[in-house]
């Protein structure tokens, strides 16, 4: 219709609707971890293990942990305000923000509180994503979606998570992989000629739930009323409150779970974007196990000075672990505008997702 009209009337102005070419690329990032460094030596005094123990198995040194006045919300924010500064972006231009987190300190989430805290005063929609350590890659996905699709042009991607609350400190097999910290990323709008997120593959599957969960749990107490329903049956009320238990992990099976799923969702990525694992110049992957990186890397002949890893310092970081990781290559000098990346993130649900990005 337009081009019958521009050629009926040379002057008729033809209205061309970008989204329909609309790309995203990720222009800043920042991170953000608590002060309280607890090393593998430390953790020795509380629970029967060793340092070399540790490492061998997870190639883990040390984690951060929240402790005192820290918040995971001030973390966030912290870690959002190095992003915006990175990408020279004001937070009165931000108009959306995603937190990927499974650990919000607001039952309602945390994601309208550091929009507060940021000084967004246009009040851009802010929502949480709770997927755990495959969050922050989804959030990716969701940001390039509400970019390509709905006309946003500065998304913020926060990664965090404070899984220490969550974990049996007496538990060897748990209280030794986690750690809390927030990474961020500023996703903005393109041309789709310079779109920097190229293919994703995303999974769940409910079915693996057994192996890896915090659940809820009735809390117990000897005082219980129990009162008569309006249709005569007796019921329990009011009802006991409920709290989450402590992190259930079969660690052979994510384990085996990982090396599984992961080496072929990127695979996917890759087919779909068109490239092949020799085009990548960096691995990033969720921070969980370095065994696990190593596997995968085996598996898409990607060698080990192309990994992006920094696991010793953290632990498994859940949400944050992908953009913390991130952050430091980019800072340190290591990743480059104009590198490609394959991530991805794995973990309860079971969820797994993989993405091939390209940074600045």
């Amino acid at each position: 219709m337009y081009l019958l009209l521009l050629l009926l009337n040379p002057v008729y102005p033809v209205i061309v609707d970008r989204r329909l070419s609309q790309g995203c690329k990720l222009i800043g990032c920042g991170s953000a971890v608590p002060n309280l460094k607890i090393s593998n030596d430390d953790l020795a005094q509380i629970v029967d293990t060793d340092d070399d123990w540790i490492h061998k198995r997870t190639g883990i040194r040390n984690r951060r942990v929240l402790s005192g006045k820290d918040s995971l919300t001030s973390l966030a924010v912290d870690a959002a305000n190095k992003a915006l500064q990175m990408a020279e972006v004001e937070p009165d231009d931000v108009d959306l923000i995603l937190m990927c987190t499974s650990t919000p300190e607001d039952l309602f989430g945390s994601a309208p509180q550091i929009q507060k805290a940021l000084g967004c005063k246009n009040n851009p929609l802010a929502y949480d994503i709770t997927a755990a350590c495959s969050g922050f890659v989804l959030g990716l996905v969701s940001a390039a979606c509400h970019i390509r699709g709905g006309g946003f042009q500065n998304v913020l991607v926060i990664g965090a998570d404070s899984l220490s609350r969550y974990v049996d400190w007496t538990d060897r097999g748990t209280c030794i992989l986690f750690g809390d910290a927030a990474g961020a990323v500023l996703v903005q709008a393109c041309d789709g000629n310079e779109d920097g997120l190229f293919a994703f593959d995303v999974h769940s599957d409910g079915d693996g739930q057994r192996h890896l969960n915090a659940s809820m749990k009735e809390e117990t107490s000897d005082e219980r009323k129990v009162m008569f329903g309006s249709n005569g049956s007796a019921v329990e009320f009011p009802p006991r409150p409920y709290s989450y238990s402590c992190i259930q992990m079969n660690g052979k099976e994510v384990f085996r779970f990982a090396n599984k799923v992961v080496p072929e969702s990127i695979e996917l990525s890759l087919e779909k974007a068109g490239l092949s694992s020799s085009d990548i110049d960096w691995l990033l992957l969720h921070q969980a196990n370095q065994r696990i990186i190593d596997g995968v890397a085996n598996r898409l002949n990607i060698p080990d000075e192309r990994i992006i890893s920094n696991l010793a310092n953290y632990g498994n970081t859940s949400a944050a672990s992908i953009p913390l990781a991130l952050d430091e290559a980019i800072r340190s000098g290591k990743v480059q505008p104009g590198n490609i990346i394959a991530a991805a993130g794995f973990g309860a649900g079971l969820t797994w997702a993989s993405a091939i990005l390209r940074w600045g």
